[in-house]
């Protein structure tokens, strides 16, 4: 493959001003008349950045022009995207004023010196020879490399940088507004949740304390429930030995009974008295003479006859060997034999040594020494 010839060296951009005056954009070429628009002058990008830029400022051919304004606006993005991030971190700041060289005005003086692209040994057969169509794209390109000022787009300048910055910070504040409230809402979702947790691990425990508590209740209604069942079972118990008690002294009482139906008790067992040669050893039952004399309980007449000072006096032995000793009878009705509960054995009498007509009844257990006949009579059922 043949290799290309090398580009022509381009002459520098502060070269130009020595071609002489050339048309404007508003030449349309041929024998038209040339208005004398002078030489190329410096511009000034604040006072271009107000109005159009049209007139002496375009240049007539636009060779390489698309190229040479495409560097352009990609130097402006670059630009921008570099001041957007810092203005990204001092979003609240004040604007700082941004003073920049006029980079567009010399990059579109350095494309006028450029070669034509068409003349490029291998690029010109790609490029249309259309002069129409070549201004045509020129004007677009312009166009697209140069806007207006009223749009906002126009040369780097400390409003444009300053509105480019604002949307970028705007945008890096809405982010950082975004993760503030992203914080704050996982903020108030741990807060919230440690609440619910407090008030669960609140709410377990005051369970356990009101289970404690009737647990607790459950076992004193247990403990009372049982205390009044052994109450009730006691008084049970004790209704039912009285009611037994009960029924043995009734049966008892049919077996034993009052030596005599009416009478008046006068001298007690132990009593001290000058008529005894020691204590009172009886129960003395004062009756008129004649009054009849029962036997206590069934037994055996063992004795029966004259006991010096008891007077006449039967003795009637029980089935348990306890001796009863019936004295100072007036008159004896059995002396001897089975007697049972009930059966007249004698009569009262004043026999003895005594005062006055009573009967003097002495219990003898075992045919031993004697004892109370009162507490004995009780136990059997009499009722004295």
């Amino acid at each position: 493959m043949a290799s290309n010839k090398p580009a022509p060296e381009a002459p520098s951009a502060y070269e130009l001003d020595d071609r002489g005056a050339f048309a404007g954009p508003g030449y349309a070429g041929g024998e038209a008349e040339f208005d004398g628009d002078g030489p190329w002058e410096e511009w000034d990008p604040t006072e271009g950045s107000v109005r159009p830029v049209r007139g002496k400022h375009r240049v007539a051919k636009q060779r390489g022009g698309g190229l040479a304004r495409s560097g352009t606006v990609l130097g402006v993005g670059v630009i921008a995207a570099v001041g957007a991030g810092g203005m990204a971190s001092a979003e609240d700041r004040p604007p700082v004023p941004i003073s920049m060289p006029d980079v567009g005005g010399m990059v579109h003086d350095l494309a006028d010196s450029l070669p034509d692209a068409a003349s490029l040994p291998g690029v010109g057969a790609l490029i249309s020879d259309s002069g129409g169509h070549s201004a045509t794209s020129a004007d677009s390109a312009t166009s697209a490399a140069a806007p207006s000022a009223a749009d906002g787009s126009g040369p780097l300048s400390h409003s444009t940088a300053h509105t480019d910055a604002s949307g970028s910070g705007d945008g890096a504040g809405e982010a950082l507004r975004s993760r503030i409230l992203q914080q704050a809402d996982a903020q108030q979702g741990a807060a919230e949740e440690e609440a619910r947790e407090a008030a669960e691990g609140t709410a377990v425990k005051q369970a356990a304390v009101e289970a404690a508590a009737a647990q607790k209740t459950a076992e004193q209604a247990e403990t009372a429930k049982k205390a009044a069942e052994q109450e009730a079972k006691r008084k049970a118990e004790e209704a039912a030995r009285q009611k037994a008690e009960a029924a043995r002294l009734a049966e008892l009482a049919k077996s034993f009974l009052a030596p005599v139906s009416s009478y008046t008790l006068t001298a007690s067992f132990g009593q001290a008295g000058d008529r005894w040669a020691a204590d009172h050893t009886g129960q003395d039952f004062a009756a008129p003479t004649g009054t009849p004399v029962k036997a206590v309980h069934s037994g055996t007449i063992t004795q029966a006859g004259w006991a010096g000072s008891y007077g006449y006096r039967i003795v009637l032995t029980l089935d348990d060997g306890t001796e009863l000793w019936f004295c100072h009878l007036s008159s004896m009705v059995k002396t001897s034999g089975k007697v049972s509960t009930g059966d007249v054995i004698g009569r009262v009498g004043a026999t003895g040594n005594v005062t006055g007509p009573h009967l003097h009844l002495e219990v003898r257990p075992d045919a031993g020494s004697p004892t109370d006949p009162m507490p004995w009579l009780r136990d059997h059922g009499v009722n004295v």
